[in-house]
């Protein structure tokens, strides 16, 4: 009843598949093209040379496969909470708040989660830390303290 309704959005130009299609056909016949689009990823389509920092030459595909190693294990989930507890050896508990749109009231309602992480940094109740997501390390243990962002007043 009162929902807002959410833009489209418009890319402007064309995508980048479309753009690596463009550049193959005119290179290669037809046929080919379909195939060769099919094996390579759009961004490894061009071969374009580039200078880097320490003079030598890399390639755009030599770029994009540094990018892909990278990015393999996908974007972490970060939080920032503080700490509510360090009694345990190696382990915090973070709280996290958060603010929610009540559906009925249309007011902000405060929410909070507590996540177990592991902490090497030493970190104390009060802290202000950076958590992110790991693998699991014990039964409720599945984020890690990256940072202390700010310590607290004693």
């Amino acid at each position: 009843m009162f929902r807002r309704k959410k833009k489209e959005e418009k890319t402007e130009g064309p995508p980048v598949a479309e753009a690596a299609a463009e550049e193959v056909s005119a290179e290669a016949p037809a046929a080919p093209m379909a195939d060769a689009l099919s094996q390579v990823s759009p961004g490894e389509a061009t071969l374009e040379v580039a200078p880097t920092a320490a003079g030598s030459v890399a390639t755009e595909s030599n770029q994009a496969s540094e990018v892909k190693a990278s990015s393999r294990r996908g974007n972490r989930v970060q939080k920032v909470g503080i700490v509510s507890s360090d009694k345990m050896q190696k382990t915090v508990v973070v709280r996290v708040d958060r603010l929610v749109l009540h559906r009925k009231y249309r007011r902000y309602v405060r929410r909070t989660s507590r996540f177990m992480a592991h902490d090497d940094l030493g970190s104390s109740t009060g802290d202000r830390v950076r958590i992110v997501e790991t693998r699991p390390l014990s039964t409720k243990k599945r984020w890690r303290v990256v940072e202390i962002l700010q310590k607290a007043a004693k």
